[in-house]
């Protein structure tokens, strides 16, 4: 009797091996989907790219600036560029107020003529003194050309009045898929320093235009707040939080706060996120005087794929408590193409698709299902092996 109980439970036992090993394979792999499956936020930790090194080396081949003429050696260059003064805080080339029409459709021809220094790119640094800081421009773009040619014609002189080292890049969103505002500033931030050592970064709507360029396009100890009086909302802040339109931060305060979210698909959300990541980490938003940051927007009607993100406020909640664990995530996109011009570097990508309600509701109940399934198996096990013990003592 004792051998046959010892017999029946190794057999129990190596059964109850078994069970466990196939829930927790079971589990596994149903995680493993889950996670995948949702939406990544961004970090910057890893940045993933899934175009090849092939393309990489064609892409720099094919847009790299022409040196044709400039056979000088790089001690002269170097000795050139310390004998140049650093640019004064505030230049002296600005006029102040502005005045804005959008009346007189301008082409693209019309802007190059008119800005004969700019570099291939959009590139452009002051030839009488060392700017204070490099800045590159991103502007998230889809199906704007005729604001694009009004924001290039006016923003290139301001700029260059300014006396920054600058660089334009239109971070265009590819295919139909809902926009997202928020990850193209990513994807810019991340392409252009690629290019460049920048160290300040200004985010700006393609349709929103400075009235004075007294207001510069820098970074400053605070993150800074650039569109604070803008026609649309009869010149005065809509409220204290408002960090939306054009906004500066320099590198360090980016990283800080880890960038944009890349969960805001559609329309509204995201800036107030990153106002409440600023302030999560104790910084404060700058801004200029009402009269200096006036600016104008170009009147038109919302973009298709780009309707209000009925989920923005919940995502705003949501997203809160969620920053530190972002840090170990990645910015997942596809660079399509790269155009380089002598207005502006204009980078299409591929950012994905929203996940739907639907598919995350799904997700979650198999998620629910699965933990179910693990629940009875360890509520049989603990069954049988109790049962077993109590043979054994008997």
């Amino acid at each position: 009797m004792m051998r046959d109980s010892t017999v029946n439970f190794s057999v129990l036992h190596r059964t109850c091996k078994l069970l466990v090993l196939l829930c927790f394979l079971h589990i596994s792999v149903t995680l493993i989907f889950y996670v995948r499956s949702l939406e990544i936020p961004f970090a910057f930790a890893q940045i993933r790219q899934t175009h090849s090194a092939k393309s990489d080396q064609t892409t720099s081949k094919g847009t790299e600036p022409d040196r044709v003429g400039t056979n000088i050696s790089v001690d002269t260059v170097t000795t050139v560029t310390n004998k140049l003064e650093t640019c004064p805080e505030t230049s002296p080339l600005l006029v102040g107020p502005l005045r804005i029409e959008f009346s007189n459709p301008v082409s693209l021809d019309l802007v190059r003529n008119e800005n004969p220094n700019l570099q291939n790119g959009g590139r452009f640094k002051p030839k009488d003194c060392v700017a204070l800081q490099k800045v590159a421009i991103i502007i998230p773009f889809r199906n704007r050309d005729e604001h694009l040619r009004f924001w290039l014609y006016y923003l290139h002189p301001i700029l260059q009045r300014q006396q920054l080292d600058y660089g334009v890049y239109v971070i265009n969103q590819d295919g139909e898929e809902v926009f997202n505002r928020a990850k193209l500033l990513n994807v810019g931030y991340a392409e252009a320093l690629k290019e460049y050592d920048y160290g300040c970064f200004v985010f700006s709507d393609v349709d929103l235009i400075p009235m004075d360029d007294r207001n510069t396009y820098k970074c400053f100890s605070q993150p800074r707040h650039l569109s604070v009086s803008m026609d649309k909302f009869g010149f005065r802040l809509p409220y204290n939080q408002y960090f939306g339109g054009v906004s500066s931060m320099s590198k360090e305060q980016f990283l800080k706060i880890n960038g944009f979210p890349n969960n805001y698909w559609g329309w509204g959300g995201e800036d107030d996120d990153i106002f409440n990541r600023l302030s999560s980490k104790g910084m404060s938003i700058s801004r200029p005087s009402g009269a200096v940051g006036k600016c104008r927007m170009i009147r038109h009607d919302r973009d298709k794929k780009n309707e209000d993100n009925p989920q923005r406020f919940d995502r705003i909640a949501h997203n809160q408590g969620d920053n530190e664990q972002r840090r170990h995530q990645t910015l997942e996109y596809k660079v399509v193409k790269v155009e380089k011009d002598q207005l502006y570097t204009k980078i299409t990508v591929d950012v994905g698709k929203k996940i739907s309600l639907k598919n995350i509701n799904s997700l979650d109940n198999q998620f629910v299902a699965v933990v179910d399934i693990v629940t009875k198996c360890a509520l049989m096990l603990e069954t049988m092996i109790w049962a077993l013990w109590t043979t054994e003592n008997d």
